[in-house]
């Protein structure tokens, strides 16, 4: 019989549940959790949303059986009640959490559930990416509710943990980003072949995922042509709006979307036929030309796996050198499938496929298939970009290698 979920109190000073309802924005401390059993009896994911104004997007923890008993998990998600219920019956099974990894060197998204999830399994050492760091707010691991008296940095050398025998890692960074840093680490699950990512690699699925479609408002908000529109639930609008979400997630404001100023569209709202605080009381500044379909399928380009944008434009191109050599170490491991924290999972890719990735980062990338992405839908990124750089808030991107 399965555990029954048992509820916590927290004191007023816990800060890392306050944080919690904040982080992200979408969807306001109401998370569902959908579990997919990837290898059988080895590997599940755990998958809820995230986002901000409808912009919504996978976020992804993983759970892999030991086989000398017991769980790791990798990149803890919101510890709702069904989360810890779906865990809690693997532990039934297969014994309670022994690891729990934090991948990432920054980002509040990933790190503020860790604290609260290790809660849950108070038996559990907590590993942590070397010099951690969180943006918007650089707060303290025991501000997070981090239980510090079982938290360790991951070593440099991989064989210096216990879960040793079973998997195999290498730490990108942290890399200097001036404001900040950025880091991560990919761990190879040997015996199932399986990559384990944070953010570095991403593949776009042409359908919405199943946690995303477990709340359809935010596709079809985003399927409407004009603010006149009624939304309807069918499969193409949500098809239609998921797609349109991935462009407004990787380039902010592609090249096929234009944007209303705040006057203008704010005179449109009496078009609205639905004005309800849900559907934003009947904003809609937006207006796709009619061939936003390209981008996103030109982005997608069969499901490939790629660097997002905003790592490709801000933050790897700061250390390509380093960068590139990491990704070498990564691509010589034996891995068959790629399971990272958004979007797709698993991928099938191997090492080459891996390595590929990353060639926008070379001298000889010249086109798409070298991972190079447009440069009309990357020109707000660049623009941002210049202006970190132009203020000193962040280096120079460094030449390619």
């Amino acid at each position: 019989m399965n555990e029954p979920v048992q509820t916590t109190q927290h004191t007023p000073w816990d800060w890392s549940w306050f944080y919690w309802f904040l982080v992200p924005i979408y969807p306001y401390g109401q998370r569902r959790t959908l579990r997919t059993e990837v290898v059988k009896d080895t590997i599940w994911t755990f998958d809820q949303v995230q986002g901000i104004f409808y912009v919504v997007v996978p976020v992804r923890m993983t759970v892999v059986r030991l086989e000398s008993g017991g769980l790791l998990v990798y990149a803890p998600v919101a510890p709702t009640p069904e989360c810890i219920r779906l865990v809690k019956e693997l532990v039934n099974q297969y014994g309670d959490v022994k690891y729990i990894i934090h991948p990432t060197v920054s980002g509040l998204e990933h790190k503020v559930f860790v604290g609260p999830f290790a809660r849950w399994f108070p038996h559990a050492q907590v590993f942590v990416v070397p010099q951690q760091w969180s943006f918007p707010i650089n707060l303290p691991l025991s501000w997070l509710g981090f239980p510090l008296r079982r938290t360790q940095v991951l070593p440099q050398d991989s064989r210096q943990v216990p879960f040793a025998e079973e998997f195999d890692y290498e730490i990108l960074g942290p890399l200097g980003l001036g404001l900040g840093k950025f880091g991560e680490v990919a761990m190879l699950h040997r015996r199932s072949h399986t990559l384990l990512l944070t953010d570095t690699l991403v593949s776009v699925p042409e359908e919405p995922p199943a946690i995303v479609q477990a709340d359809p408002y935010p596709l079809l908000y985003h399927a409407k042509d004009t603010v006149a529109d009624v939304i309807e639930d069918t499969p193409a609008n949500r098809r239609k709006g998921w797609q349109r979400i991935v462009l407004f997630a990787f380039y902010f404001k592609p090249s096929t979307l234009d944007v209303e100023e705040l006057g203008p569209s704010l005179q449109e709202l009496n078009q609205a036929p639905d004005r309800s605080r849900k559907a934003l009381f009947g904003w809609f500044p937006f207006r796709w030309k009619e061939t936003w379909s390209q981008t996103f399928q030109t982005l997608r380009a069969g499901g490939r796996p790629f660097v997002a944008p905003i790592l490709q434009q801000l933050i790897l191109n700061r250390n390509p050198k380093e960068t590139l050599a990491w990704a070498d170490r990564v691509a010589r491991w034996d891995f068959r499938q790629i399971i990272p924290c958004h979007l797709a999972a698993p991928i099938q890719a191997d090492g080459r496929q891996f390595r590929q990735a990353f060639e926008f980062l070379e001298k000889h990338a010249v086109g798409l298939g070298n991972s190079l992405l447009p440069e009309a839908d990357m020109q707000v990124l660049k623009e941002i970009d210049q202006g970190l750089t132009r203020r000193k808030i962040t280096p120079p991107a460094q030449e390619r290698v």
